[in-house]
C-alpha cells in the first residue's frame, strides 16, 4: 500500500507543471524503476477515480493537423444526436486517432465565420479557458493561443495553431488545416504547452443551409497521463464541443454572414 501511494505521489509530480523540471524528471526516472512499475495495474484502478474525466475528455477537442494513422477500421465508440465518434490505433503511437462525423444547419460562410473568430471560442469548445488571437496573416489564417481548464490535480494544457480556411472551387468543400507552433510564445508557468496534435476539418454541402463535418484529429496532451486513460475518455470533449457549435453558430452575428473567399 506504501508504494501504491507513492506512485500516486510520483504521478502527480510528473503531472505538476508547478514543479522545477528538474523535480518532474526525477520522478519520471522513479516511475520507470522495476518496483513501481508492478504496481501499475493498481494505479490504473485509481486514476479514473482521483482525476476527473473531464481532463481527459477536454484534451481532446484542441485543434487539427494532418496524420498518418494505422491500416484500420474506424470503430464506432459513441454516438448521440446525430453526432458520431469513431476511434482507430495510430502507428508509433498509444493514443488512438479520433473522428467526428456529423450534421449541422449551416452555410460555407457561417462554418468558416465561427472557426476563424477564435475570439468567442471559448463559448462553444469544451473547457476552454481562454483563447486569443495572436496574428491575423490573412482573412483566412490566424494564429492563436487558447489555454485549456484542466481539474485538480493535473496542470492547464495550452497550445499555440495556425489555422487556415480554403476551398475547393469545384466541389465546394472547405478544408480547415491548422500548423502546431509551440514556440510562438513563451510557456506559461504552471501550464503544460500541448507537444503534439496532428488532424483536420473537412466541411462537405449535404444540402441548401445543410453541412457534412468530418474532424479528425490526434493529440499527445503532454505531461504523465497514461495513454489507456485518454483513450479511455476521449468522446465527452467533442461531443459536448460540436453540440454547443449548432447552437453557437445560430447566433445573430453569424446569421447574415458571408465570407469573400468562401462560396455557399
Amino acid at each position: 500500500m506504501i508504494r501504491f501511494y507513492t506512485l500516486w505521489g510520483l504521478f502527480l509530480s510528473t503531472e505538476n507543471a508547478s514543479l522545477s523540471p528538474e523535480i518532474q524528471q526525477h520522478a519520471k526516472n522513479i516511475l520507470r524503476r522495476p518496483q513501481y512499475f508492478r504496481n501499475y495495474e493498481r494505479l490504473k484502478c485509481v486514476i479514473p477515480v482521483l482525476m476527473p474525466k473531464s481532463l481527459l475528455s477536454a484534451l481532446f477537442f484542441i485543434y487539427p493537423l494532418h496524420f498518418v494513422v494505422a491500416q484500420e477500421d474506424w470503430k464506432l465508440r459513441d454516438e448521440k444526436e446525430g453526432i458520431k465518434i469513431y476511434m482507430r490505433s495510430v502507428a508509433g503511437s498509444d493514443i488512438k486517432a479520433l473522428k467526428v462525423s456529423f450534421s449541422i444547419q449551416a452555410t460555407m460562410s457561417q462554418m468558416a465565420a465561427v472557426i476563424l473568430d477564435v475570439a468567442t471560442t471559448d463559448q462553444w469548445v469544451y473547457s476552454t479557458r481562454s483563447c486569443t488571437l495572436l496574428k491575423q496573416i490573412s482573412p483566412q489564417e490566424v494564429v492563436y493561443h487558447s489555454e485549456i481548464n484542466v481539474p485538480w490535480p493535473a496542470s492547464n494544457r495550452d497550445f499555440i495553431a495556425r489555422i487556415r480556411v480554403t476551398q475547393d472551387p469545384v466541389t465546394r468543400i472547405m478544408t480547415v488545416e491548422s500548423f502546431n507552433e509551440p514556440s510562438y510564445v513563451p510557456e506559461k508557468d504552471g501550464v503544460v504547452r500541448v507537444p503534439h496534435a496532428d488532424g483536420k476539418w473537412t466541411i462537405k454541402p449535404a444540402a441548401p443551409s445543410q453541412l457534412h463535418v468530418e474532424y479528425m484529429l490526434h493529440i499527445d496532451p503532454g505531461g504523465a497521463i497514461p495513454a489507456w486513460l485518454i483513450n479511455l475518455f476521449a468522446t465527452k470533449g467533442p461531443f459536448e464541443s460540436f453540440r454547443n457549435m449548432r447552437e453557437h453558430i445560430r447566433k445573430p452575428a453569424y446569421q447574415r454572414v458571408h465570407i469573400p473567399f468562401v462560396a455557399d
